[in-house]
């Protein structure tokens, strides 16, 4: 997995400034491969719709990767003919490569791409990018399985499309509702960050991207679309569901391990309403008991169970400590992560190592209570044993919690800098290390080679718009 974004963390959201600019606010992009006969149909449609109904400059950028048709020479046409038309050449295929390519380069503020078939309804774009416009949301995604979609596809494909979106909810606990629509935006500083982890480069990439967009906590905001599907449509079912599920496979077991930085796209402290304090109610307290509350039972059920196992081949106290050892680390572990929401590897030894302290006090008062029982009933039954534990289990809870909460896992956001102590958004952005990829430009690109060359040596990509040679 690819981790190295800015470790700084992402600017204030705010609406885009209203004055003519040089950059266009929207970078659309269209990644093809072998179309020669759609394109130049939806690049004229697209553009017209644009020059009809959106109110802020734009540009439509053609990304071909390795067609080996005239979809290169029609890319060129339409690039030389159409001012608002950028066309780009990559030499290897995969729909994530071109976007990654395009997006890492553009100097437009707003992201977005879809498929050249145009199958969504281009009256749903504006709605797509405003809320991205505004500075209310990070990422919009078109949705086909919103209750107001309108969707015209066969059963087989209605199907599929479903138990994806199902399979990313049970493994993945994704929220967002379409995670394969072709129709999708993203603000740039957003993908300056996002992109570099996102390891994908074929039709997994927007899937990986918007799982690791929500579990750092950024803003999806979704479109019912509606959507007309393409009979001619080049995507290889089995071999694509193929890739997606190692794909699931691939991203669960990072985001369960810690391995991505998602800490890295977090807005600064304060630009959410959430962040911000009652006097008094010390911040996240009531979300943090209950899921202290849930952790603490599967503990307590996973506690039992083991120690009703050892219990069969050891003494109480040597069955008592074992089991409360094993469940101690899962539950640090599981508080950790869901409970006090810390990411990564940092720190996780030392706080496996205070949880075992913690784990020492609920040891001293478990192992007192069975002393205590054995001492006045002299060969207690395994029920009473169990009712005894329970007891003294939850003392240790409350005690276990005030510890987890003040010493083990302690609320630093104070430490955050806010104010006139927060670096500057451009501050913020520098030094980011964007992906290299294999780009080549085409006949009609003659300067791209040049502004490729001072992108890369630069604190930001810049555009590489072939009529700057014009």
């Amino acid at each position: 997995m690819r981790t190295d974004p800015p470790r700084s963390t992402l600017p204030t959201r705010e609406h885009l400034p209203v004055e003519v600019t040089d950059a266009p606010v929207l970078d659309v992009t269209i990644p093809v491969h072998n179309e020669e006969q759609d394109l130049e149909p939806c690049v004229r449609r697209l553009h017209a719709h644009l020059v009809r109904t959106f109110p802020y400059s734009f540009r439509i950028t053609v990304a071909d990767n390795a067609s080996t048709d005239r979809t290169p020479e029609v890319a060129a046409r339409l690039d030389a003919t159409i001012p608002e038309v950028r066309a780009y050449r990559l030499e290897e295929k995969g729909r994530g490569r071109a976007l990654r390519t395009v997006w890492s380069h553009s100097d437009a503020p707003v992201l977005a791409y879809m498929d050249v078939d145009l199958s969504t309804d281009l009256n749903a774009l504006l709605p797509l990018v405003a809320p991205l416009i505004s500075g209310h949301s990070d990422l919009a995604i078109g949705s086909r399985l919103a209750r107001s979609s309108r969707v015209v596809r066969g059963p087989k494909r209605e199907f599929i499309s479903r138990a994806y979106n199902l399979i990313l909810k049970s493994s993945l606990s994704a929220r967002f509702s379409d995670a394969q629509c072709g129709f999708k935006a993203i603000r740039r500083e957003v993908a300056e960050r996002l992109l570099p982890m996102v390891e994908d480069t074929g039709w997994f990439f927007d899937t990986e991207m918007l799982v690791l967009a929500e579990r750092a906590g950024l803003r999806i905001h979704e479109v019912p679309v509606d959507w007309v599907d393409d009979p001619d449509s080049r995507v290889h079912i089995v071999s694509t569901a193929v890739e997606d599920l190692k794909g699931v496979w691939r991203v669960g077991r990072a985001l369960a391990v810690g391995a991505l930085p998602l800490d890295r796209l977090a807005r600064p402290f304060g630009d959410d309403p959430r962040d911000r304090r009652i006097r008094g109610v010390p911040g996240g307290l009531a979300r943090q008991l209950v899921g202290f509350i849930v952790v603490g039972a599967l503990s307590t059920l996973f506690y039992l169970l083991l120690y009703s196992l050892f219990r069969t081949m050891a003494s109480p106290q040597l069955a008592n400590a074992i089991a409360l050892l094993v469940s101690a680390v899962a539950n640090t572990a599981a508080n950790r992560r869901l409970t006090f929401g810390v990411r990564g590897r940092e720190r996780a030894v030392r706080h496996q190592a205070q949880g075992l302290v913690v784990f020492a006090i609920g040891l001293t008062l478990t192992s007192g209570s069975l002393a205590a029982l054995d001492a006045a009933s002299g060969a207690p039954s395994h029920s009473t044993e169990l009712a005894v534990l329970i007891a003294a289990n939850l003392a240790a809870t409350v005690l276990r919690f005030l510890l987890l909460r003040a010493w083990v896992f302690p609320d630093r956001r104070t430490d955050r800098p806010s104010g006139a102590d927060r670096p500057s958004g451009a501050d913020q952005v520098s030094g980011t290390d964007w992906p290299t990829a294999n780009v080549r430009p085409t006949r009609y690109d003659q300067s791209a080679a040049a502004a490729s060359s001072a992108a890369s040596s630069s604190d930001r990509p810049a555009a590489l718009d072939p009529r700057d040679a014009r």
